[in-house]
């Protein structure tokens, strides 16, 4: 009977194995992850007969060992050893359906209280939802809070889950399990140290709104467009195209300039300083750079641009031109075009961009001098 079941299984699996081999070509879904193809139809059918093939091994193995017994019992000198044989195989299944019965009371409990919890999860999703598309309006609470918030009231959530939980988890009162858990707990708190300080900072950044995706930003020596912010690094992307990650916490010791938040309200302004001798009367110099703000293109008619004497020194006038626009990310064109102008509004006029330092040493009024010949009223005529 032993040699016909082994027989049997043998030609069970052997017949369901060239049925498997019938497959190949036929239309299986290879699985997936995004673009990669994790299991193909090759490595399903190669799979699915490695598992059969260790299924039939068991089974035949198995077929053996219960086998002994019922023959050993059939001896009065070998039928302690079926008895033994038996207590191998039925004493661990035992044990093993008493175990799971014992925990059917934990399991339900563990059951309650991940219900509750995913609940309560869906709930703030969708008030953070809410808040965030600006249907609901909670006064002091921005909308880009919205989500960061929902995301740490969310782990917080899932940790006193975890907590709550823990001694109703199977082995959770072993020593082993125990020891494994302080363990890990120590790598955490030592191995992390400056990843958690960048998450704290990450965090105290988000409330303090310094800044948001898309706004032109200094921070530190780095000027550039913020890419991406996240608990831990804030990313930027500069004018030469250049991407650059600061840590959170270099951004919460240090200071951040923010160029789009004052130019969507009110204006960004544009500045540079020159300086003009004394002999240049000052109105003629003060229409000169007004002329050549408002012949850039991308500055504020209104409010006017304005120009500030900034100092009185020993050999000539600091002159600041000021000019208002809404374009911050177009700071550095903005600026070369303004000089430009300033540059062809001068030489129009004659008026020479120099230090009276240099004018000093030269041999003669006109001899050397650095105005450059005009030959049209143009951007970029100097």
């Amino acid at each position: 009977m032993l040699a016909g079941l082994i027989y049997g299984l043998n030609r069970f699996f052997r017949a369901i194995n060239q049925r498997i081999l019938r497959w190949r070509g036929s239309p299986l879904r290879p699985w997936r992850i995004n673009n990669y193809e994790l299991l193909t139809q090759e490595r399903q059918l190669n799979l699915l007969r490695t598992g059969l093939k260790t299924l039939r091994v068991v089974l035949v193995a198995l077929t053996v060992y219960l086998t002994l017994p019922l023959l050993f019992s059939l001896f009065p000198w070998t039928e302690s050893f079926s008895r033994q044989l038996l207590g191998y195989v039925l004493g661990p299944v035992q044990r093993v359906v008493l175990a799971i019965v014992h925990y059917v009371p934990n399991l339900l409990t563990i059951g309650v209280i991940y219900f509750f919890t995913t609940n309560a999860v869906r709930l703030l999703r969708f008030l953070a939802g809410e808040v965030a598309a600006g249907k609901l309006v909670i006064q002091g609470f921005y909308p880009d809070w919205a989500l960061p918030t929902f995301n740490l009231l969310r782990f917080a959530l899932y940790v006193f889950m975890f907590i709550v939980i823990f001694p109703y988890l199977a082995g959770s009162d072993s020593p082993v399990f125990q020891g494994v858990s302080v363990l890990l707990g120590f790598v955490i708190s030592f191995g992390s140290t400056s990843a958690i300080g960048n998450l704290v900072a990450g965090i105290v950044i988000t409330y303090m709104r310094p800044y948001k995706v898309g706004d032109r930003v200094r921070i530190g020596e780095v000027v550039g467009d913020v890419l991406e912010k996240t608990l831990l690094v804030t990313r930027l992307r500069t004018v030469k195209n250049e991407d650059i990650t600061i840590p959170n916490s270099n951004i919460l010791t240090g200071h951040t300039v923010n160029y789009s938040i004052a130019a969507e309200r009110e204006g960004l302004v544009l500045h540079s300083t020159i300086t003009i001798g004394y002999d240049v009367p000052w109105p003629q110099v003060h229409e000169l750079l007004l002329a050549a703000a408002r012949a850039t293109a991308g500055v504020e008619a209104a409010p006017a641009p304005f120009v500030l004497q900034t100092s009185l020194d020993d050999f000539y006038v600091s002159y600041q031109v000021n000019a208002y626009t809404r374009l911050p990310h177009r700071q550095a064109a903005l600026y070369s075009e303004l000089h430009q102008h300033i540059q062809t509004e001068f030489a129009r006029a004659g008026v020479e961009i120099m230090s009276p330092h240099y004018r000093a040493t030269r041999t003669g009024a006109e001899a050397g001098s650095t105005i450059p010949p005009v030959t049209g009223g143009g951007r970029g005529a100097a």
